[in-house]
């Protein structure tokens, strides 16, 4: 007798595992609507999820988590497995300020093996706890789950290299095959993959276990399109491709590797978006969602903020400089949409690079294009030019390439929370020789710190924020900023006693301003947190009696402590005080929350110079 509501029943793998087989496609049926439910109510990763419902069933059925351990890679596929180990009701709370993260979290599940959010890191967390098991002399399977976008980055090839660690162990990467990253994948690998797996019905196929756990030697018999001819070299007992939307198959082949001493390599074909029309023909689109929908209408667009955002600035920007100069080239390691650069793509295809999920290659590949003379643009999210530390410095900087960085995505990032948080740019790339750095405060500025980055002939970073701006329209014509130079937007009137000077940086110009008008301060926009405009400080520091720095960055090493350093260096003292992202890491949310929690917002900003200044508020407007 099939059960009513077979999902109410599993608060956690153990429960799941009590049900009979047959009553398991009921479960991934059931698992399928609630999560288009509950991300439909929230926002959040839909079509990455929605393909992996049967993979996540099948993992959690075979294997005996959370002792087994699971690692996903960037994570954005487990909110099945979210929904299947204790959190079901808390999906309600996804991304949203104190609830659950969209992304794996230790601290949140001991299910969650692993953190995950930035791609290509799980086959070496999960070789790594293989080998600890094994140290420990504990019996448990690990397991990493990567997608073959993530596939091709050069840290899946660096860990797959070191499996040999792994021989005999019980050790297992599932290569999740949907043809998809965020967008459609590109290299060599993917064309690889895409080969193997046209033409193959395999919903039809009807000897699915069979199939499904082929041993290596038969796959080098099928001919050289089988990667078994890659993974098998690497050390990994190759098996597959199979259907990964047919529970048995998946089932069969998990519980048979499950038998056999590793390092296996599973390699699942999935449809990105499966179960739902809109998320199937365009999974691009529905790869995330910023808020909720309705099921039945889809995604809508989202209602336009005052202004452009800035990501659309600078695609604008990207089109024009390559309209003006015939050097310029576009770089962005898989984020084309994201980064604004899909109108670029369509007007300049052989000027477009997308090098996939590979941000050391984009940086070094950028640098050797900007060495035989063309001026390549680098489109890349804060967090994961972290990615390409080394390249920055050792093939941009030491050679004093021309290589320009917009650095999307500065500062506080919203649902993607403390893994996608753009705080430590700043304070990584000031310290490097031969950088120039600047931050726009409006969409304008950031169209002309790009255009000035075009005229110099070392490498240059303009950072701006997600979303929307101040709402400023952007001049057609481009104008080169001098360089090291800021402005004063706001003289202070003398209302208060104490003279204070706000220094502030990029995004935090608007709410600077704002609080400036409650308490009578002057504002300088200082644009350049690399020069620094030191004549703009000393002439300010001479004039006040305080001085306020105020970024949207870390405040240990960042643009203030910048400013401090040349204080001393002028032999200038007065009091400081630093206001920026506090050293702990901030969560999810709302981002307009999360900088009020901050004391980032215009209230925060004046409460604190209030504070630290003691500055009564009869002194002040």
């Amino acid at each position: 007798m099939t059960k009513e509501n077979v999902l109410r029943t599993i608060d956690s793998p153990a429960d799941l595992r009590r049900l009979h087989r047959s009553e398991l496609p009921q479960l991934t049926r059931e698992l399928r609507t609630f999560l288009l439910d509950s991300v439909s109510r929230t926002g959040g990763h839909l079509s990455s999820n929605l393909g992996v419902v049967e993979l996540t069933v099948a993992l959690h059925y075979v294997f005996d988590t959370p002792a087994d351990r699971i690692v996903w890679d960037v994570g954005h596929q487990a909110y099945p497995h979210k929904i299947l180990t204790g959190r079901r009701e808390r999906m309600r709370t996804l991304r949203q300020n104190g609830g659950i993260s969209g992304f794996p979290v230790r601290t949140e599940s001991q299910y969650d093996a692993f953190g995950t959010a930035h791609s290509s890191t799980s086959i070496s967390a999960a070789l790594g706890m293989a080998v600890a098991a094994k140290l420990q002399k504990v019996k448990r399977y690990s397991i990493a789950v990567i997608g073959d976008g993530a596939m091709s980055a050069g840290m899946a090839f660096e860990a797959m290299n070191n499996v040999g660690a792994a021989e005999n162990m019980p050790f297992l990467v599932i290569l999740n095959d949907n043809g998809m990253s965020i967008s459609p994948p590109v290299g060599a690998l993917n064309a690889c993959l895409a080969r193997l797996t046209s033409g193959r019905d395999f919903a039809q196929t009807s000897t699915e276990a069979e199939y499904a756990c082929a041993s290596t030697s038969e796959a080098h018999a099928k001919g050289p399109n089988v990667p078994d001819t890659l993974f098998g070299e690497f050390g990994f007992h190759y098996i597959g491709p199979i259907d990964g939307h047919n529970l048995n198959a998946l089932i069969s082949a998990l519980k048979e590797i499950k038998q056999q001493p590793g390092p296996h390599f599973l390699h699942v074909v999935t449809k990105k978006g499966k179960g739902y029309s809109f998320a199937e023909q365009d999974p691009v689109r529905y790869h995330h969602s910023k808020e909720a929908f309705g099921l039945k209408e889809g995604i809508k667009p989202s209602s336009a903020p005052p202004g452009k955002s800035y990501s659309q600035v600078f695609g604008e920007w990207l089109c024009d400089a390559a309209e003006l100069d015939s050097r310029v080239v576009g770089i962005t390691p898989a984020m084309g949409e994201g980064s604004g650069m899909v109108r670029f793509a369509e007007l300049f295809p052989h000027r477009y690079f997308d090098v996939g999920i590979g941000e050391q290659h984009a940086v070094t590949f950028a640098a050797g294009l900007a060495a035989d003379g063309l001026k390549p643009v680098v489109a890349i999210y804060s967090t994961f030019l972290q990615r390409a530390y080394d390249q920055l410095i050792h093939d941009v900087a030491l050679q004093n390439l021309p290589v320009i960085f917009a650095i999307d995505r500065a500062g506080v990032v919203g649902g993607d929370g403390a893994t996608h948080l753009g705080s430590y740019d700043l304070a990584f790339l000031r310290c490097i020789p031969n950088m120039i750095v600047m931050a726009a405060s409006n969409e304008n500025e950031c169209r002309q710190m790009l255009y000035t980055a075009l005229q110099q002939t070392s490498p240059t970073a303009v950072r701006y924020p997600r979303g929307g701006g101040t709402g400023v329209e952007t001049e057609r014509k481009m104008t080169a900023i001098p360089i090291g130079k800021g402005e004063v937007l706001r003289h202070a009137t003398g209302v208060s006693k104490i003279r204070i000077a706000i220094l502030a940086f990029g995004s935090m110009v608007a709410p600077a301003l704002g609080a400036a008008n409650l308490i009578d301060a002057t504002v300088a926009n200082m644009r350049f947190i690399k020069p620094l405009d030191t004549d703009l400080i000393y002439r300010l520091a001479t004039t006040h009696d305080a001085i306020v720095t105020v970024e949207e960055g870390c405040v240990m090493g960042g643009a203030g402590s910048a400013c401090a350093e040349a204080l001393s260096a002028l032999c200038v003292s007065l009091p400081v005080l630093h206001l920026g992202l506090p050293d702990h890491l901030i969560d999810h949310g709302d981002p307009v929350k999360l900088l009020a929690d901050c004391g980032l917002d215009i209230p925060g900003i004046a409460a604190s110079i209030r504070t630290r200044f003691q500055l009564p508020l009869s002194e002040t407007q």
